[in-house]
């Protein structure tokens, strides 16, 4: 194959062509002439013509030889050079047939795509392109046969041998015949650049991220290079301040303008501080004006990161993040806080102001709070209780077990639960005992979480005092100071009717126990002998019985029957036990008994 054209011989082709023809013309001349029957002179001048002008066409002739020859050696040493530089090349390179079909290619291409050489030149380039690249081999392929294009520079993706795609950029020209300019092949080179689209894809997805976190947090970016003649803004940050993209891009200085007069000396400082080089970046939070006039909070990061000989600044890059949202929340939780602090100093005033002692805790149990109440009654200081767990400070005990009272962690489902607790003793340091009544209730936030105990307790000593004064009074006879519940079961009741005389109701049991019950009762008191000025005294009882059941009467007729049962005894005899009569079947239930005694 001829890899180059040659274009001398072709040019000198119609010159060699009509010297030749001259010189066969003076050869048939000299043949002709003597036939001619010319003169000498002119035979000879002919004949010196037509030597002239074979030697001529000769010479000539040995010159365009002499070319051919030249011309063929540069070619094939073109030819060679091509060759070798085909063969060595580190890159792909192909000769394509304007069908498509692969006339030729070098080891390159072939190792890039996973081929033999034998393999791939028996394939055309549609075989070997990516389906979603073949249109643009097939554009510029018709572009090329019309004449439009002389060369071609574009990328797409070849298939290897396994089916993986692999990214190529090409660059080549076709080969046109000289004299017809007819197209005849393609010469493409193939670069392999598939880690580089792949890299540029990671790039790309990794800016994607980027941009999309910096726009979805509210940051704008901001680029200052004075070599390009100022700063230049992102979307998202020209957006921010609702501007157009490149509306604010140029000045350098522009963006200090539009900062609040009262950050302006805290944005300068900040500046300054990273310039000098105090501070590893430049920080600053500040209110900038809106386009249509009110003012957004940002927070404003950057950093120097290229600087001249002298140290002025060339370049620095940053981004600004919308705060507006958080520094309105910092400002309602200041609000919020200032009222909170009211409220606690209000609470604090009436916790030390009322009657009843006071003890918080924290969720570690230890003491937060005391009133001057809690003081008195426990005998520590406020001052000396903060801080301290709270059996250090508080210790109560049940009055009737003595076992500790314990102030246990609330859980969420009895948040509002109030244990409450009206016979607790308060143990003080120095042994000493106070009655209280005790009420401690949990606290909890607004997530359902322990945050400690309010302990509210009372001084109930002189009420708890009354109570068993009450108590005594209820199971004694005020006459006579004896308990009204002895010598009898739990479920009976004694009573003094007046002067001497006493009721008994049996609530359970039947004639026959009322009897055992009332000559127990007559005994006991037979018992309580006693001494009179230095003489023995014995005490003697009667008793009189009467049943209780329905259709009976009223109390004061069964309490008549009774006495007259007893008068009955009395008349039997000191000592002595009298029944009423029973009017009552001894079918029916057994009766409920009324003892009467005197």
């Amino acid at each position: 194959m001829a890899w180059l054209s040659w274009k001398g011989p072709r040019a000198g082709k119609p010159a060699v062509l009509a010297l030749m023809a001259a010189g066969l013309i003076t050869l048939m001349a000299s043949v002709l002439l003597p036939a001619l029957e010319l003169g000498a002179d002119a035979l000879k001048f002919c004949l010196q013509i037509s030597v002239a002008v074979t030697a001529v066409t000769l010479f000539v002739s040995a010159l365009f030889i002499r070319r051919i020859i030249d011309d063929r050696r540069q070619i094939a040493e073109s030819e060679q050079r091509f060759r070798r530089a085909m063969e060595d090349s580190a890159i792909g390179v192909a000769i394509v047939g304007l069908d498509g079909r692969i006339l030729q290619t070098n080891p390159a291409f072939a190792a890039m795509l996973g081929y033999s050489r034998a393999e791939i030149e028996a394939l055309t380039f549609f075989q070997i392109t990516h389906p979603d690249d073949l249109q643009i081999g097939r554009e510029t392929m018709i572009a090329l046969k019309e004449g439009k294009i002389d060369s071609f520079h574009f990328e797409k993706r070849y298939l290897k041998k396994d089916g993986t795609p692999v990214w190529a950029q090409l660059a080549g020209s076709v080969i046109r015949e000289d004299e017809t300019g007819k197209p005849l092949y393609l010469v493409s080179q193939i670069e392999d650049i598939d880690a580089r689209k792949q890299a540029e894809a990671r790039i790309a997805e990794a800016e994607t991220r980027w941009n999309f976190a910096l726009t979805s947090a509210g940051q704008g970016v901001w680029s200052l290079d004075m070599r390009k003649g100022g700063t230049t803004y992102s979307e998202t940050w020209v957006r921010m301040l609702g501007y157009d993209d490149g509306e604010l891009d140029g000045d350098p200085d522009r963006w200090l303008t539009m900062i609040h007069p009262d950050d302006r000396q805290i944005v300068a400082e900040a500046d300054r501080a990273h310039l000098d080089g105090e501070t590893a970046f430049f920080e600053a939070e500040f209110r900038m004006r809106h386009k249509d006039g009110h003012w957004v909070w940002i927070l404003d990061r950057g950093k120097a990161i290229e600087r001249d000989r002298e140290g002025r600044l060339i370049r620095a890059i940053g981004s600004l993040t919308d705060i507006t949202e958080r520094k309105e929340a910092e400002e309602r939780r200041k609000v919020s806080a200032a009222m909170l602090a009211d409220e606690k100093e209000r609470l604090r005033v009436t916790l030390q102001s009322i009657g009843d002692a006071v003890i918080c805790t924290d969720a570690a149990n230890r003491v937060t709070f005391m009133n001057p109440v809690a003081e008195k009654l426990t005998g520590i200081a406020s001052g000396e209780a903060l801080g301290k767990v709270l059996g250090d400070v508080y210790w109560a005990v049940d009055e009737e077990t003595g076992q500790r009272i314990g102030l246990t962690r609330s859980s969420a489902a009895d948040r509002h639960h109030c244990d409450q607790n009206a016979r607790a003793v308060l143990i003080r340091r120095d042994d000493t005992r106070c009655s209280i009544r005790q009420m401690v209730s949990p606290i909890m936030n607004d997530r359902d979480e322990f945050c400690g105990l309010v302990i509210v307790f009372q001084d109930f000593t002189d009420a708890r005092a009354l109570q068993r004064q009450l108590a005594y009074a209820a199971a004694h006879d005020a006459l006579t100071g004896l308990a009204n519940r002895n010598v009898l079961g739990p479920e009976d009741i004694v009573a003094r009717l007046g002067g001497d005389e006493f009721a008994v109701i049996l609530k359970s049991g039947a004639p026959a126990r009322a009897t055992v019950a009332a000559r127990c009762i007559i005994e006991a008191i037979r018992n309580l002998g006693f001494s009179w000025d230095g003489r023995p005294h014995s005490i003697a009882a009667s008793i009189g019985l009467a049943p209780i059941r329905a259709g009976c009467g009223e109390v004061d007729e069964i309490i008549a029957r009774a006495d007259a049962a007893c008068y009955a005894a009395k008349a039997a005899g000191r000592g002595c036990v009298s029944a009423a009569p029973d009017e009552v079947s001894k079918d029916e239930a057994a009766p409920l008994p009324l003892a009467a005694a005197s």
